[in-house]
């Protein structure tokens, strides 16, 4: 969780030719998009930062879509068991970013209190404040989080203690059991998530 010890990964990656196949074509679409280098850029960081050994566990415990069909009109979403993780969203020429994480670890008491979100702490996470805000989703101990701006979501990644939140709720739901979502895997977005975590 502190990412003092890192878990040794697999150097070969497992892959189905067929579904690398099947979603070329919107990968295609979403580098036409304007926001696409931000998104690689900050799924890069959220692939070595955010997963526990990401290639051993890849596809079948999480997954990445590319323009998925569900509402909301993300352009990619990350899923571990039934549970999505994290998305980017088109924000104009921008993007912006939904992260799950256990309200918990942002209550100033540690308690499930949604009166106690601890909101100074998320706003240093951020450039301004006006680039964050969050939601309370159905479920126990699940708290939503919006994050403006490429900037912002970077700065959100680098914060310790939120990077160790992500860590801790991916996790739960990687442990959960394998991964719902395995049929509508992009390995073409998973080889940007990958590039810079082999250990």
């Amino acid at each position: 969780m502190e990412g003092k010890t890192v878990l040794r990964d697999v150097e070969e990656r497992s892959q189905s030719l067929e579904l690398r196949l099947k979603y070329v074509a919107r990968f295609e679409k979403l580098l036409r998009r304007p926001q696409a280098q931000e998104v690689l850029e900050i799924l890069g960081c959220y692939g070595r930062d955010c997963i526990p050994i990401p290639r051993r566990t890849e596809r079948h415990y999480w997954s990445v879509s590319c323009l998925p069909s569900t509402p909301g009109k993300a352009l990619v979403r990350v899923n571990a068991s039934w549970m999505e993780l994290f998305s980017l969203y088109a924000d104009g020429e921008g993007i912006r970013a939904l992260f799950l994480v256990h309200l918990s670890d942002f209550t100033t008491d540690h308690s499930l209190d949604q009166g106690q979100v601890d909101e100074a702490f998320l706003e240093r996470c951020v450039i301004t404040p006006e680039d964050i805000s969050y939601f309370f989703p159905r479920g126990e101990d699940i708290f939503g989080i919006k994050v403006r701006g490429f900037s912002s979501i970077g700065k959100f990644l680098a914060a310790r203690r939120a990077l160790r939140a992500i860590r801790a709720f991916n996790l739960t739901h990687m442990n959960r059991g394998r991964n719902a979502y395995q049929a509508s895997h992009c390995y073409s977005l998973a080889d940007h998530m990958l590039s810079g975590s082999a250990r």
